[in-house]
């Protein structure tokens, strides 16, 4: 009989977690947890990238040449710069997403065009790569941006 009882119990359970608000409730809860581990996990990346950064400006600087004249290409040193913005600025779509709970599309196409602005910037024309592409990308997501940015002010302002 006891045991009876115990299935009855967690057949309730069940049916009562299964139900639309109690399960989208649930699945509410893990997004939150996988942001808030994301968002940890990147101030790590974020923490490393930086620490190289300075690694290479400071062996740059101060320990190849006392002149204190770069060694390391200047493309390779601005690279690491935006990598640094890039992570900062993932660091806000999970902020952002954790405040509201919503993808901001805004910040997404910025990202998405700070990273393409990284490709243009250390593009190596000698290398093998199609700067069509990158032209591409970027007039597709400018264009996505315009829109996206117009469409929010015309709800704010209505």
């Amino acid at each position: 009989m006891r045991f009876r009882q115990q299935l009855a119990n967690l057949w309730m359970s069940l049916t009562i977690a299964c139900k639309d608000e109690s399960f989208l409730k649930g699945i509410a809860k893990i997004e939150n947890i996988v942001s808030k581990i994301l968002a940890i996990v990147l101030v790590f990346v974020i923490f490393i990238a930086l620490f190289d950064l300075l690694k290479l400006l400071t062996h740059d600087l101060f320990v190849t040449d006392p002149k204190g004249v770069f060694t390391a290409p200047l493309l390779k040193i601005f690279g690491m710069f935006l990598n640094v913005l890039i992570a900062l600025e993932l660091m806000d779509n999970i902020t952002a997403y954790l405040r509201q709970h919503v993808i901001q599309l805004e910040l997404v196409i910025i990202t998405a065009l700070t990273a393409v602005a990284r490709k243009i910037v250390i593009f190596d024309s000698k290398a093998d790569g199609d700067l069509t592409g990158l032209a591409l990308a970027v007039l597709s997501l400018s264009i996505s941006y315009w829109i996206v940015r117009s469409q929010n002010q015309s709800r704010k302002n209505h």
